[in-house]
């Protein structure tokens, strides 16, 4: 390990859980921005199927919310195996995809949703969980020290 690197893990450490968890939501609602403002421009303007406009909207937000939460919240986690990180990350995301896909999905259906306010709904309580799998896996596999 580098000096540079090693002050990097020093400065992650230093940031604690509760800084990490703060600045990880905030850049997560940033990244929802993102996510849900194409949702409801995919599936309200453009009129494309719930599932194809969660699943574009999910990808959107997920590699913003990577590539910022590396840099700001997880710092130093550029140290160590890159491809291993890339893999886990991969791994999770994919999980999670199939977790926020799964449970708007399930939600639209079993509630008949036509009402804009219940395509809103499902989508935060979807984005609910896949957040909280998220930041555990985050931190405990993808950007552990």
């Amino acid at each position: 390990m580098t000096v540079a690197e090693s002050a990097a893990s020093a400065d992650a450490k230093k940031i604690g859980l509760l800084n990490q968890l703060i600045r990880f939501i905030v850049i997560g609602g940033g990244c929802a921005v993102i996510d849900f403002s194409t949702y409801s421009l995919l599936l309200g303007v453009v009129g494309w199927p719930v599932w194809v406009s969660k699943s574009i909207s999910f990808i959107l937000g997920t590699t913003a919310s990577y590539i910022i939460n590396r840099k700001f919240t997880f710092q130093g986690a550029g140290t160590g195996n890159t491809t291993a990180k890339a893999g886990a990350f991969a791994v999770l995301y994919t999980t999670t995809f199939f977790v926020n896909m799964g449970s708007n999905q399930v939600l639209v259906l079993a509630f008949n949703a036509h009402e804009p306010w219940q395509f809103t709904l499902f989508w935060v309580i979807s984005q609910g969980l896949g957040t909280m799998i998220n930041f555990v896996m985050l931190k405990l596999l993808v950007f552990r020290d």
